[in-house]
């Protein structure tokens, strides 16, 4: 069997594909590092700077005005993550669009959905009984020295109408809006925000393109119209993304500034069974599932290590959205076709971190920290909410909200979620780390089930090429010049770009 089928190998010509290596010219010399680097050196400027605000304190006695270098480093990590969040929203439209379009000449397209959502589940499983296990290993609320008089019920929870609130769209564009009004001796002052709901774009885009392609011939020019807008936007993102290490030095530089490592001296265990769990996941379970599947587990991590040191630092599975697509097509060999599609659906509902080594360890926790004792009913509940629950939260997205549903079908205290805030913020970086890693996992695993995997361009994974496109012009209409240039990038079954024409 061929390692790529031909409905997701390039259109370039054949004959120029197979002489590309030995007539093309040799590769410019590379002027920068390599994106992971650039990346690791942002980290590096981060932890230093962020060291640096920690030891000035506060500018004020009460500790309440942060020091300007805290300030900038916040400004710079959250205008960052703002400016990949905007962008969102037309790259899953379009890219989800396009996707569908192009799913016309792959003939399995509904049993690769299936797929999909078969191993997002068996993933969700097998971590959730990671958390389980290892929750009942370190009893962190046993060992736990924080006081029941820090407990306080969040302001926001989960339940499971939240998924048919979060599947059924508002409107076209998926919009949402909130208004909060303060009150003061000045007076009373609203401020209202606008927000987007991934699963909504997902739900409208899906429903669309197959409208699109329902209509034949008729839909032409507007299949053509999302295809140069997919190109215009994809241009737009990686020029922000290429602001990836200064914003991933704004990033983990304010997280120092702001919560140090003291806050986690009352939560030390639980905290380490957090990140102990994450690690297992990450370095264990996931390398045992690629070998399984006759997979190079270096070659996945040398591919997929982008995505995952970006969400590390942002926190943030829908701001590493473009990145994790673009690292699953271009460095782990999955056919854009199918990668446009799973990716940003895995970015709403696929959540190995937060949905479910996260709520399983901070049930046992909590119910620990209350004196509850659970039964063996309420593992498999807490399980079962796993596994399927992070559809019902995917238009709340956040691990405190799948934190506070599990708690609630369990029948937890949910005065416990506020004993686990003050540390959150350094969790939720490990958590979204492995969120990413098996957002590109999934997609990779099923290719290569189902034959479509480019298994020379995975074992050859690098994140050298990872802006080659975007350099050499290569997103929009190919000349015979650019279709050579990919074809150096990827020597054989070399895919089309995302929302290529079919």
């Amino acid at each position: 069997m061929s390692s790529t089928p031909s409905s997701a190998v390039s259109k370039a010509d054949p004959q120029q594909a197979s002489q590309a290596p030995a007539s093309a010219p040799a590769k410019k010399k590379r002027r920068f590092p390599s994106f992971s680097v650039q990346i690791l050196l942002g980290l590096a400027v981060g932890v230093g700077l962020g060291a640096v605000a920690l030891a000035m304190g506060p500018q004020d006695a009460a500790g309440e005005v942060p020091n300007g270098l805290t300030t900038t480093l916040d400004t710079i990590g959250s205008s960052f993550v703002t400016l990949l969040k905007a962008v969102v929203p037309p790259l899953i439209f379009t890219a989800i669009v396009a996707s569908i379009a192009n799913l016309r000449t792959v003939t399995n397209a509904a049993r690769l959905a299936g797929q999909t959502l078969l191993w997002f589940a068996i993933t969700a499983a097998i971590s959730v009984a990671v958390g389980i296990g290892l929750g009942l290993l370190f009893q962190p609320g046993n060992r736990a020295s924080v006081s029941l008089d820090a407990a306080s019920e969040p302001g926001r929870t989960g339940t499971w109408l939240d998924f048919l609130n979060g599947l059924i769209p508002g409107n076209v564009l998926g919009l949402g809006a909130s208004t909060q009004v303060e009150v003061s001796d000045a007076g009373a002052s609203a401020s209202t925000s606008v927000n987007f709901n991934v699963l909504q774009i997902l739900v409208v885009a899906l429903v669309i393109g197959i409208a699109a392609l329902k209509s034949g011939k008729k839909a032409d020019p507007f299949l053509a119209f999302n295809r140069s807008a997919l190109a215009i936007v994809q241009k737009v993102l990686w020029w922000i993304i290429r602001l990836a290490p200064i914003g991933t030095a704004g990033l983990i530089g304010y997280a120092i500034a702001a919560y140090g490592w003291t806050s986690l001296a009352s939560l030390a265990w639980f905290a380490v069974a957090i990140y102990v769990g994450l690690a297992v996941v990450l370095f264990v379970v996931y390398p045992i599932l690629l070998r399984t599947n006759g997979l190079k587990v270096s070659s996945y991590f040398k591919g997929a290590w982008p995505a995952i040191q970006l969400a590390f630092v942002s926190r943030s599975s829908i701001g590493t959205l473009p990145v994790t697509q673009r690292v699953t097509e271009r460095n782990l060999g999955v056919p854009s076709e199918y990668a446009s599609f799973a990716v940003p659906l895995a970015a709403t509902t696929k959540m190995d971190g937060c949905a479910s080594i996260y709520p399983a360890i901070s049930a046992i926790f909590v119910a620990q920290i209350f004196g509850i004792d659970l039964s063996i009913t309420d593992y498999l509940l807490i399980a079962f909410v796993s596994v399927v629950g992070s559809a019902a939260t995917a238009g709340l997205t956040g691990a405190i909200v799948m934190l506070t549903l599990t708690l609630s079908t369990v029948g937890l205290p949910l005065a416990g979620v506020g004993l686990l805030l003050a540390i959150d913020p350094i969790l939720d970086m490990g958590r979204t780390a492995v969120n990413v890693a098996g957002q590109a996992l999934v997609p990779t695993i099923v290719a290569k089930r189902e034959g479509i995997l480019d298994l020379e361009q995975y074992e050859a994974a690098t994140a050298e090429d990872l802006f080659v496109d975007e350099d050499d012009d290569a997103s929009s209409e190919p000349t015979t010049e650019a279709t050579s240039e990919a074809t150096k990038a990827a020597p054989s079954g070399a895919k089309e770009p995302v929302g290529a024409p079919a």
